[in-house]
């Protein structure tokens, strides 16, 4: 009988606490427009203006360069918003009205998270797609030996730059017990693994 209690009362010492955070509040980045920057490659056509089309990278200072137009600025913007940006810029020189132009992303690795402390490999990471904290964490090579498995957090920032952290438990996550908790990795959001 003994055994038994010493049993459970470990076993209700060792359990994982119960996290009570709003995680469905997330974004779920796939419901919106993907935002270009800095690497991405963006494939321009101009319908019937075929010396106009081109295949930009956009550089560091965050502008691509097109035939005609020159430099533009292509960082922070959609692929919508880039769209009518050179509809407006090649209004200019060429006669737009019945013209269309597709702005296609050919390459995206602009979007970068990090993952670090005690994990096997920890670093900044890319994906060409979306990644869910425990995708992120397989990337990373998943956690140490040392690592205290139920105080991961995510930190990620606002718009104005704010901070917050999403805390997650690693065993809940990876069991399944809490789906909730297998939130996406937006771009710029560091996992820290104490």
């Amino acid at each position: 009988m003994i055994r038994y209690v010493a049993l459970i009362l470990c076993v209700v010492a060792c359990s994982s606490p119960y996290i009570n955070y709003p995680y469905k509040d997330e974004p779920d980045p796939r419901n919106k427009e993907l935002v270009l920057g800095v690497g991405d490659v963006v494939g321009i056509n101009v319908w019937e203006q075929k010396g106009l089309d081109a295949d930009p990278t956009i550089r560091p200072d965050g502008t691509i360069t097109m035939p005609l137009v020159g430099d533009l600025k292509a960082a922070g913007m959609t692929p919508s918003a880039l769209k009518e940006k050179i509809k407006a810029a090649l209004a200019s020189f060429v006669k737009i009205q019945g013209t269309e132009v597709t702005v296609a992303v050919r390459k995206w690795s602009s979007c970068r998270f990090q993952v670090d402390g005690e994990v096997t490999k920890g670093g900044v990471f890319m994906s060409d797609q979306y990644v869910t904290v425990s995708e992120a964490l397989g990337m990373a090579g998943g956690l140490s030996r040392f690592a205290k498995r139920h105080d991961i957090k995510l930190i990620r920032k606002d718009d104005k730059g704010n901070e917050r952290q999403i805390p997650l438990d690693y065993d809940q996550l990876m069991s399944g017990q809490r789906p909730d908790m297998n939130i996406f990795v937006l771009c710029g959001d560091r996992i820290w693994v104490p």
